[in-house]
């Protein structure tokens, strides 16, 4: 039987399957964060902290002789204990559409669990690029060390291009030499949709070309701004100590509540690697901030 369904679990194991295929179809569909963010692990459902070491050391390896001189080393400069956190979302399956998906030989169904799974992955991505107050965990928008880049106006046709062209330089300077990849509010993704000026092509494909680890929206990331990071494990990853999956809580009032959830910790190990768009505050003449 598995781990999360304990023996009074009403689901056969064709079922049990099933909810959980879709739970895992589902996520793969709508989470954005695991497209720019390496996974680290499964470390087991258990395991409640991990080690979050920040580095310093940005400059490329040394070439030498006798490997005598300097390099600069990649170090940790802090190291702290990350309590990784629960993500979950309960569904209910009632008794009756139990009983009638049996008596008449239909399949359950899961809707339901489909919802709770899309909460949950949008709840991963608010983590990821917003990180969590409450308990201070960083995202990738707010944390402290990032670079920051005060955007045109995308309305204009043109501006869009080239505001990545100078966040990537800022990182470029800063010794983060990509593959980059980005992810923008679904407003700034919109406005990248027009036609580059004097190309006939549109802007977005002009960008795709710098930014060649992907071109993201997302609806957590508050309208109007947007992030372009240097990929890589080096710079951060997705600890996941528990992926997504179902559990059955037991039963309640005869009806049948499940659990969505997992555990996972995003370690920002450098913090130059992130070069947030923003808008310009009111009052601010400056094309760009770095």
């Amino acid at each position: 039987m598995p781990i999360f369904a304990h023996e009074e679990n009403p689901l056969n194991d064709q079922e049990w399957e099933g909810i959980n295929n879709i739970v895992i179809e589902v996520a793969r569909k709508r989470l954005v964060g695991r497209r720019i963010v390496d996974l680290h692990g499964p470390l087991g459902p258990g395991v409640q902290t991990i080690v979050h070491d920040h580095f310093s050391g940005t400059t490329i390896g040394r070439i030498g002789l006798l490997g005598e001189e300097e390099s600069d080393p990649v170090r940790s400069v802090r190291r702290e204990s990350g309590i990784i956190p629960l993500i979950y979302k309960d569904f209910i399956i009632h008794w009756r559409d139990m009983e009638t998906a049996r008596q008449s030989g239909t399949p359950l169904d899961f809707s339901a669990a489909a919802g709770a799974a899309a909460f949950c992955a949008d709840a991963e991505d608010d983590l990821i690029f917003n990180g969590y107050e409450e308990m201070d965990y960083e995202g990738l928008m707010v944390v402290d060390g990032r670079h920051t880049l005060t955007m045109r106006n995308w309305s204009e046709a043109g501006n869009s291009f080239q505001d990545v062209v100078d966040a990537t330089q800022v990182l470029v300077q800063a010794g983060y030499y990509g593959p980059y990849a980005m992810v923008v509010s679904p407003t700034l993704y919109t406005r990248m949709h027009q036609v580059h000026p004097g190309t006939g092509v549109l802007e977005i494909e002009h960008i795709r070309q710098l930014i060649t680890d992907g071109v993201y929206q997302s609806s957590v990331i508050q309208d109007g701004l947007g992030v372009i990071v240097a990929t890589g494990a080096q710079n951060f990853d997705l600890a996941v100590a528990q992926d997504l999956t179902v559990a059955y809580l037991g039963a309640e009032n005869m009806n049948h509540p499940f659990r969505v959830f997992e555990s996972v910790y995003l370690r920002i190990k450098r913090h130059g690697s992130i070069c947030t768009l923003e808008p310009a505050k009111p009052g601010d003449k400056s094309s760009k901030k770095r």
